[in-house]
C-alpha cells in the first residue's frame, strides 16, 4: 500500500542509517521499525474462555421464539406506561 508519512528529521536520519547498516532499502527499514514498534506496544494475548451456565428456563417458554417473546414483553411494558393513571 502506498501512503505518505511525515517523519521528524532525527527519525528519518536514523532510518536511513539503519537501512545503510543492514544494506536494505529505506522502505524495508521503515516497515521493520513500524512492525517492531507495533509488536512491542501490543498487549500480551490472553486466552479467552466462555464459562457456560444452565439457563434454567421455564418449561412453558419456547426459546426458539425468544425474540418474539421479548417483543411481546416490551410491548406490554410500553402499553402499561401509556395507560392513564388513576
Amino acid at each position: 500500500m502506498r501512503t505518505t508519512v511525515t517523519l521528524d528529521p532525527d527519525v528519518a536520519a536514523r532510518l536511513h542509517q539503519v537501512a545503510r547498516e543492514r544494506k536494505n532499502s529505506f522502505k524495508a527499514a521503515l516497515n521493520d521499525a513500524v512492525r517492531a514498534g507495533l509488536a512491542a506496544g501490543a498487549p500480551p494475548t490472553k486466552s479467552f474462555r466462555v464459562r457456560s451456565r444452565p439457563l434454567r428456563i421455564r418449561p412453558d417458554v419456547d426459546v426458539d421464539k425468544a425474540l418474539s417473546l421479548a417483543a411481546e414483553i416490551e410491548d406490554a411494558e410500553i402499553m402499561r406506561k401509556l395507560e392513564p393513571r388513576k
